[in-house]
């Protein structure tokens, strides 16, 4: 038996097969698409998944406006923030997030999902998030995947 072929293979910054990923998230509930999403950006569905690695995929997010959540969680859910100053601690709904800016919705909730620490901020950079169907990123010719088809 050869024992080279069980060698584990680690991957790093220079070998990383990295993609781009078209997702739409048309009529997809916020936090089942965040999931898959985060498992995308980490590279958790490749072979060669390296925890230490950002080997994962660019991701393209198109149509962030039509998401659903839930029961009345537009509402009844509340993030906090808090700006550093005393009296700073601000509350925001899901409903006025996506008013005021549906990328911050994404990304407070994709962050959350990731590690907490350099490769987290690293990899949450790769996740690009548009209102509409157009995105200006035809030149890197990312492949269209069905979120729905992942595990």
């Amino acid at each position: 038996m050869d024992t080279l072929s069980y060698k584990t293979i680690s991957a790093n910054k220079a070998t990383a097969q990295k993609e781009w990923v078209v997702v739409d998230a048309t009529d997809q509930v916020l936090g089942r698409l965040a999931t898959k999403v985060a498992k995308l950006l980490r590279g958790k569905y490749k072979p060669s998944f390296t925890p230490h690695v950002d080997c994962g995929d660019n991701v393209i997010i198109l149509n962030a406006d039509k998401v659903k959540l839930t029961g009345n969680k537009w509402d009844d859910r509340v993030y906090v923030s808090h700006t550093g100053y005393p009296g700073g601690q601000r509350f925001m709904s899901p409903a006025k997030m996506m008013a005021k800016d549906p990328t911050r919705l994404y990304r407070k909730v994709v962050k959350g999902m990731l590690p907490k620490n350099r490769l987290g901020e690293a990899v949450i950079g790769n996740m690009y998030v548009y209102t509409g169907t157009e995105h200006p990123h035809e030149a890197q010719s990312p492949k269209v995947i069905d979120i729905n088809s992942l595990k």
